[in-house]
């Protein structure tokens, strides 16, 4: 083969060029920035939309987010900003470093290391820091 690149990346890289094309902005696009659009829902909304507000004996949103938290975790937590905005509601929604850490770790015998390492970097970019036991994060 005389073209050393990756199929994915020369497709990519088709496609990025297509959208610059189509609106010349996008070459400033930052996912990142995008998703500080997003507000922190309060907690009192969370709970109202999908806490005990659906049903009063179920499951609180700190619990449904660490839930889903865990699941995003065994998708191999391949979606960078789903799995940053769950830590962040889940944080809001009262739930601790040290329960966001073991939610993400115990997903390791499922999921295997390499999901579980990605989603805890993704989950320490918005913690702020460490998540080793002692560590104020």
């Amino acid at each position: 083969m005389s073209n050393p690149t990756n199929p994915f990346e020369q497709m990519m890289k088709q496609m990025q060029d297509m959208a610059k094309s189509m609106a010349p902005g996008m070459d400033a696009f930052s996912p990142k920035a995008f998703e500080a659009m997003w507000q922190t829902m309060p907690k009192d909304i969370m709970e109202m939309a999908f806490g005990k507000g659906l049903n009063p004996d179920g499951l609180d949103a700190k619990t449904r987010l660490l839930l889903t938290l865990a699941g995003l975790t065994m998708q191999g937590a391949q979606a960078d900003t789903a799995v940053r905005m769950t830590v962040r509601h889940a944080r809001e929604a009262g739930a601790t470093d040290a329960e966001i850490a073991e939610t993400i770790a115990s997903m390791a015998m499922f999921a295997g290391v390499p999901a579980t390492t990605r989603a805890m970097e993704l989950a320490r970019e918005v913690m702020g820091g460490e998540t080793e036991e002692g560590k104020d994060t």
